[in-house]
């Protein structure tokens, strides 16, 4: 089974989630929504953000792979299935990343 999340659907972060579906997802969110290099200790978890101030076509290009990257690394219960991107009309310019993945719950 698929399920969707994006970087917009943090909205309370809960430690020690017993739900292990929720807790992935909640954590591709944590993931989808930290710019890389902000974590103390953890510099490389995160998004890379060089795709910032790039035309819009260029940088949901540039944003792709990343994403997948930084999920593949951080949450390795999921399987990204499909990266796409979202606009928030109130906030011309703001990319916002949405992943389809596929949890393995073994």
């Amino acid at each position: 089974m698929s399920y969707t999340v994006s970087a917009t659907d943090l909205k309370a972060i809960h430690l020690n989630e017993k739900n292990t579906v929720d807790s992935v997802l909640q954590n591709i969110a944590v993931i989808l929504s930290t710019p890389l290099g902000t974590v103390p200790l953890y510099r490389d978890f995160g998004l890379d953000w060089s795709f910032l101030d790039k035309p819009m076509p260029v940088a949901k290009v540039l944003m792709v792979a990343p994403v997948r990257e930084a999920i593949e690394r951080w949450e390795p219960r999921a399987t990204v299935l499909d990266v796409s991107f979202s606009e928030d009309p109130s906030r011309p310019g703001v990319l916002i990343p949405t992943v389809e993945v596929d949890i393995n719950i073994e």
